[in-house]
C-alpha cells in the first residue's frame, strides 16, 4: 500500500478526532489528489495533558499541555500537519511552527449541562458547580458567589457521566464541543456572552505547520477562513498582551460584520469578585493591533496584583 500522502497530528480524545475528520473531510474536498482512500491518515497523540488525568491543569503547567508534543512530532517530519483546539494553543507558537488555516468556527459561547436548574440564577444556594475551568469558576463565582465549585475534569462524556452519577448539580462546557460530538441535546441552557464570555479562541479549530513546508501551506490556503481567522487573531492578541495562560482566568469573543470587527474582553479575579471589561471595534484588518489594545488596558487596570 502507497504511503499517506499527508499525515495529520491530533490528540486520540471523541472530539479531537471528530475534529481531525473534519479536517481530512475538508482537505479531500479541496484537493483530488487528497479524495482517495489511504490517501491522508489520522496520527493520535498522547499529550502531556490527556496524562495529567484528574490534576487541574493549572497545577500541571498550564496551556500548551494539550499540544506539546503533537508539536514534537512535527517538528520531527513524523506528522505533516496538526490540528488543535486553538483555545488550548500557547499564545506565542514555538520558532518554526505557524497557524495555516483556521476552520470556520463553530458556536463560541458556553453551554449549561443540569438537572436542577436551566440559568445559572435558578440554581439552588450552594448548589455545586463542577468545573476545573479557572475562567468559568471565576466568572460563575461573579454572578453566583454562593455556588460551590467541584473540580470536574475528563474528556466531554466523562464529565456528562459524572454529572448524571451527581458529582455536580451543574456543570459548564464548550457548545462546540457538544455540537461536534452530536451531543447537542444535553444542553441546559445557552450561557450569553455577557454572563460567561468564553476562553479565547473557543470554538476554532487551528492547523498547525512547519514555517518551512511550503507543499503544506498551499493545501491549507483554501480551507482558511477569513473571518474565523481575524477573530482569532484579536482574541489571541489579546491573550498575549497579557502573558495569559490557564491560570489566568481571561475571557475575550471577537465577532466580525461585514469589514468591521468588535471585541469583547475581560479579566476576572480567581475568585470572582473583581471584573475588569473592555470592548474594541475596529477594521477586521486591524484585528491583532485591537486585541494588543484591549490587553493593553485591562493589564493596566488589573495591575501587576490583579491575577496573584
Amino acid at each position: 500500500m502507497a504511503p499517506p500522502l499527508l499525515r495529520i497530528g491530533t490528540r486520540g480524545s471523541p472530539l479531537a478526532l471528530v475534529q481531525a475528520d473534519e479536517l481530512k473531510r475538508r482537505l479531500a474536498a479541496a484537493h483530488a489528489s487528497l479524495a482517495a482512500p489511504g490517501a491522508i491518515d489520522i496520527v493520535a497523540i498522547r499529550t502531556s495533558g490527556d496524562r495529567a488525568g484528574e490534576r487541574p491543569l493549572a497545577e500541571e503547567g498550564g496551556k500548551g499541555l494539550f499540544t506539546k508534543e503533537i508539536e514534537e512530532a512535527l517538528f520531527d517530519g513524523r506528522i505533516d500537519v496538526a490540528i488543535h483546539s486553538m483555545k488550548d494553543m500557547l499564545a506565542a507558537l514555538p520558532q518554526g511552527l505557524a497557524i495555516a488555516a483556521c476552520l470556520p468556527r463553530e458556536d463560541p459561547r458556553d453551554a449549561l449541562l443540569s438537572p436542577r436548574a436551566n440559568s445559572l440564577a435558578a440554581l439552588a444556594k450552594g448548589a455545586r458547580l463542577g468545573t476545573s475551568s479557572l475562567r468559568r469558576k471565576a466568572l460563575a463565582l461573579h454572578v453566583r458567589p454562593d455556588l460551590n465549585i467541584v473540580p470536574l475534569r475528563g474528556n466531554v462524556g466523562t464529565r456528562l457521566a459524572k454529572l448524571a452519577a451527581g458529582d455536580a448539580d451543574a456543570t459548564i462546557l464548550a457548545a462546540a464541543g457538544l455540537k461536534r460530538l452530536g451531543l447537542a441535546d444535553k444542553i441546559t441552557a445557552m450561557l450569553p456572552p455577557n454572563e460567561m464570555l468564553p476562553a479565547p479562541a473557543q470554538g476554532i479549530l487551528a492547523v498547525e505547520i512547519r514555517n518551512d513546508d511550503p507543499r503544506a501551506r498551499n493545501l491549507l490556503a483554501p480551507l482558511d477562513h477569513a473571518e474565523t481567522a481575524a477573530c482569532a487573531a484579536a482574541e489571541r492578541a489579546f491573550l498575549a498582551a497579557l502573558d495569559g495562560s490557564c491560570r489566568t482566568p481571561i475571557a475575550a469573543l471577537a465577532t466580525v460584520a461585514g469589514e468591521r470587527l468588535t471585541l469583547d474582553a475581560a479579566i476576572v479575579s480567581p475568585d470572582g469578585s473583581k471584573l475588569h471589561r473592555t470592548r474594541r471595534d475596529g477594521a477586521a484588518g486591524d484585528a491583532a493591533a485591537l486585541g494588543r489594545d484591549a490587553g493593553a488596558e485591562l493589564k493596566a487596570r488589573g495591575g501587576p496584583d490583579f491575577f496573584a
